[in-house]
């Protein structure tokens, strides 16, 4: 059931724990090496925000892994893996802490399975929906149409979000339309439709060409004045430099906070699970207020620890379409108008029973509409029980650029992991790393703040903000260090040619084709069936596969209970909400 079972293979070749003492004698690097020193470097960075029942457990993971370990499986420069999994250890640790004041305190196996922590990171590319991967040109037709802009569908309006050189040689400048792209394209001086150009490299040449006439300081000008998430891309050193930088270098990668402190202490329901097993959130209900992937990926994971998560959308605005099939697994879908009086009210009602509200938008966006934190707890201080409340974006809450509009691309041009992954590939150029890699390492994090903010709540009452960031990820990311250049040089060895031919204005969907396609001849063992689930979708009415979980701990369950379904399926109630025994039994 869920992921309580665990794979012969990995059984056989379990690791010891990750603070287990090593083998002194033997330099060579391996990415079980990698992870126990980035759980250190975690643990030292997130310092406090680690509650001391949490990390009393965090020596008592292990890694589990099929292979021997040794091997880097992305073709990046940048410890991605070691990153995620020290960042699952902190999560798994979570889960056992609120699994033992919830069911009672015991020793318990936790485990964080490597290959399954590398999968998470680009879990939407593995997805199907009716045996079609995200690549699949018919998989459009499977899918709710939520492009509202078709700012996704058409090639040249998709690549209004993209890395261009400007008119200074060796600077560059992101553009980023987000779901909109018009007011990008027309702020270069381009039209808003071009029906003549559908040749992918006619468009980058149209697009680079109008973004040449411009400096960086000039397109950051123009950017902030039409309001658009478009950034300079910098180098680590540079970005460390700047006011921001250091702003961001002095928090940790999550904050918890406390908003008030009048609320007693809320213990978790006695609700039983729909399994033999008892899940550590069940009962816990989660309003998520987010797209595209990081904040989905916080409420996935919670949905996967047994709540209730219910994703609201508005009906006006858009998403990216296949993210959902991996994103909105276990969740509820309801479309509501949050700026209209009838939105407001249904809003407000579930406001009143639920425990954690999830925000995947810029700071203040909530705020403004009447639903930040502290305005969140006026509406619920009087039924007894404090509220949860976690946010993330792109730049973080503190510093100079706080409040300004971003995306994954974005943090990962303005901190260096561009600059850094471009040079890895022999360039003096940057190149946005292949798959949205910060969103998930960002989402784990989100779901560290939540859990974190359940257990205080349970334990010391009131009411708890966590926040955390994309460009925090990649702080904590680009300070493990890069790869030596042994492994850098083994690494390009490795993969296939066609990836070290891309340049910094191919698109994050043709990096991602690229280093997918090679991940699949040099890694086989991260596209193995028994590292997925699959299920039937009543919504899209096809079968669904995706990533289990890498996490497993002894006496509770891990795993969904309903499969995946597009936004706005569902009635926005707390009501009726069905179990599905193929996926609980999956």
């Amino acid at each position: 059931m869920g992921n309580t079972s665990r794979d012969t293979s990995i059984r056989e070749r379990q690791d010891s724990a990750l603070f287990a003492k090593l083998d002194c004698s033997d330099t060579s690097y391996s990415v079980v090496r990698g992870v126990r020193q980035a759980i250190g470097a975690l643990s030292e960075a997130a310092g406090h925000q680690i509650p001391a029942e949490i990390n009393r457990h965090i020596k008592d993971v292990s890694l589990t892994n099929a292979t021997d370990g040794s091997r880097v499986s992305f073709p990046c420069p940048l410890k991605e893996a070691e990153a995620i999994v020290a960042l699952k250890a902190v999560e798994a640790s979570a889960v056992a802490a609120i699994a033992d004041i919830r069911f009672g305190a015991k020793e318990r196996k936790i485990e964080v399975n490597l290959e399954r922590a590398e999968c998470f990171l680009f879990s939407a590319y593995l997805a199907t929906i009716g045996g079609l991967w995200k690549q699949d040109p018919e998989v459009k037709s499977k899918l709710k149409d939520t492009d509202l802009f078709q700012a996704q569908s058409i090639l040249y309006r998709r690549l209004a979000a993209n890395l261009y050189a400007t008119k200074i040689p060796g600077q560059y400048f992101h553009i980023h339309g987000s779901l909109e792209a018009s007011t990008t394209l027309n702020m270069i001086g381009l039209e808003a439709f071009r029906p003549d150009l559908t040749d992918y490299q006619e468009c980058i040449k149209t697009i680079e060409s109008h973004v040449e006439k411009y400096s960086t300081t000039e397109l950051e000008e123009m950017n902030a004045r039409k309001h658009q998430a478009g950034v300079s891309v910098l180098k680590w050193e540079e970005f460390q430099q700047t006011s921001h930088g250091e702003t961001l270098l002095s928090l940790p990668p999550w904050q918890v906070d406390k908003l008030e402190d009048s609320s007693p202490p809320a213990p978790f329901s006695t609700r039983s699970s729909a399994s033999g097993l008892p899940q550590i959130l069940s009962g816990i209900r989660v309003l998520e207020l987010c797209r595209i992937v990081a904040g989905p990926a916080m409420g996935r994971t919670l949905a996967e620890y047994g709540a209730q998560v219910m994703k609201i959308t508005s009906p006006n605005l858009s998403d990216v379409p296949f993210f959902q099939v991996d994103g909105n697994t276990g969740k509820h879908t309801c479309d509501l108008d949050l700026k209209t009086p009838s939105g407001q009210k249904t809003f407000e009602e579930l406001i009143q029973t639920a425990d954690v509200i999830l925000d995947g938008y810029r700071p203040g966006s909530l705020e403004r509409l009447g639903y930040g934190p502290q305005q969140i707890v006026e509406m619920v201080k009087g039924r007894g029980r404090g509220i949860v409340y976690v946010s993330e974006d792109c730049f973080g809450f503190q510093g100079e650029w706080a409040a300004r509009r971003g995306w994954q691309q974005i943090a990962d041009c303005v901190t260096g992991v561009a600059w850094a992954q471009g040079q890895f590939m022999g360039l003096d150029e940057p190149v946005v790393p292949p798959f949205p890699m910060s969103d998930y390492g960002t989402g784990c994090m989100g779901a560290i703040a939540a859990l974190t903010g359940l257990y205080r709540r349970a334990t010391e009452g009131g009411s708890w903000v966590g926040r955390t960031s994309l460009c925090q990820y990649d702080v904590f990311l680009l300070q493990l260090g890069l790869y030596d250049k042994d492994i850098q040089e083994r690494i390009r060895q490795e993969h296939d040619e066609a990836f070290f031919q891309l340049r910094h204005s191919d698109s994050v969907d043709e990096v991602g084709k690229r280093a997918l396609n090679s991940m699949k001849r040099v890694h086989p063992e991260l596209f193995k069936e028994e590292f997925m689930q699959k299920a039937w979708s009543r919504a899209y009415k096809e079968d669904i596969t995706w990533c289990r979980s890498p996490v497993s701990v002894e006496g509770v369950r891990v795993g969904f209970e309903r499969a995946s379904r597009p936004n706005g399926f569902d009635q926005p109630t707390w009501e009726n909400w069905e179990v599905e025994l193929e996926v609980v039994d999956g």
